[in-house]
């Protein structure tokens, strides 16, 4: 236990799998919580067989959701894993679980069952639709979601086809809010007696609140907004642009921006004197004749040309680049982005680091993205499970 970090001593037990829950679970031990993750004996979490693989059990999706915890394994389909499994939740300060609706009741893990004997647990509970609603029993799956929500529709070029986000948003979307209305509870039950709450997310609500201002727009006006791909709707120019060695992003934000823009760097001072272009208002109008002037000049110039002048000029910008190229580049490296570490079967992985910090100090990891039921013999330890008991369980398939 680390004292200083700012959930020392808070313990969550992770039922959850895939990716809201999992983020969710992950962000609480980011910030210091004893995070013990349930997985199934023989197939562990769905995500350890997802992608590129990292040691024996290991991939690199699970291990992007599931540092800062501890592994243990359960089958919760036998009697014997249901119990040892609420032993664990009462010893809990938060339970996450994202079963179908309906399946903690069938194992006695529900909201229920455990706060009648702990009404201090704040128990989270994530679903694909309204719990309360016609479509409870229906799975939530991130692009479906995606699809349901609009969010596929504003995504892309004019004129393309629906085109989902490179991420699943909205499960991400999805763990972050559960992660924050979790602390929201916590913080409510030390101001309420110690009164647990059971708080609950809905993928497809998520998904709705992601639409933000274009959402906004689409109610007001009773239309679909137009897709603007990498341009801003209202902000010209404002996007990602071809020099002539690479593709850069240019915001200018304001007028004054805009002039310095046509003078300094692109030295066609004459589009900052047309009315046409005077104004945001006036070149979001006009954007279809402007842009085409402003992309051949860019394309004309080197990339690191153009970054030191929009610099000079005040006005933001940027390199695009590749995944990897942002994972390796030195300001991700200076910031300790990404860290080394090495699984428990000895395969050295990186690993994305908190992205909290506290103090000028970024939170440590802690744990390795943890193998198959790493710590299962130390977790059921707690509970009282001696050597005999644990090798009993391990035969009849239960750990």
């Amino acid at each position: 236990m680390n004292p200083s970090l700012p959930l020392s001593g808070l313990r969550v037990l992770d039922l959850s799998r895939v990716l809201a829950g999992p983020l969710a679970a992950q962000v609480l031990g980011d910030l210091g919580a004893d995070v013990v993750k349930v997985e199934h004996p023989a197939r562990g979490d769905d995500t350890r067989d997802w992608g590129v693989r990292t040691g024996a059990h290991n991939s690199a999706y699970f291990n992007s959701m599931n540092r800062n915890k501890r592994s243990i394994t359960l089958d919760l389909q036998q009697p014997e894993g249901q119990r040892l499994a609420r032993e664990l939740a009462l010893k809990s300060d938060v339970v996450i679980q994202n079963f179908k609706f309906g399946g903690t009741a069938k194992m006695g893990l529900d909201y229920d069952t455990l706060a009648a004997s702990h009404p201090g647990l704040v128990y989270c509970s994530i679903t694909g639709y309204d719990p309360t609603g016609p479509e409870a029993a229906r799975p939530g799956y991130d692009l479906v979601v995606q699809g349901e929500t609009g969010l596929m529709g504003l995504n892309g070029e004019e004129g393309q086809a629906p085109l989902k986000f490179g991420v699943a948003m909205v499960d991400l979307f999805t763990g972050m809010s559960a992660g924050q209305a979790i602390l929201a509870a916590l913080w409510a039950r030390e101001r309420n007696g110690g009164r647990g709450r059971h708080v609950q997310l809905a993928l497809h609500d998520c998904g709705i609140m992601l639409s933000v201002y274009y959402g906004m727009e689409a109610l007001i006006e009773q239309l679909d907004p137009p897709k603007y791909g990498n341009a801003h709707p209202s902000i010209v120019p404002y996007g990602v642009f071809d020099a002539s060695d690479g593709p850069l992003v240019v915001t200018v934000g304001n007028n004054a921006q805009f002039q310095r823009f046509c003078r300094d760097v692109i030295e066609r001072p004459e589009l900052a004197d047309d009315p046409r272009y005077a104004t945001n208002a006036a070149r979001a109008i006009h954007r279809h004749d402007l842009l085409p002037i402003l992309k051949a000049e860019l394309a004309r110039r080197p990339r690191a040309e153009l970054l030191n002048a929009l610099a000079r000029a005040g006005i933001p910008c940027g390199e695009v680049l590749g995944v990897l190229q942002a994972l390796t580049s030195p300001r991700t490296q200076a910031a300790g982005g990404v860290q080394q570490a090495t699984l428990a079967d000895g395969t050295p992985v990186p690993v994305q680091a908190p992205p909290y910090r506290f103090e000028g100090q970024r939170l440590p990891i802690r744990h390795a993205p943890p193998t198959l039921g790493q710590h299962t013999t130390e977790v059921l330890a707690g509970l009282g499970v001696d050597a005999a008991a644990l090798d009993r369980l391990r035969a009849s398939g239960v750990i």
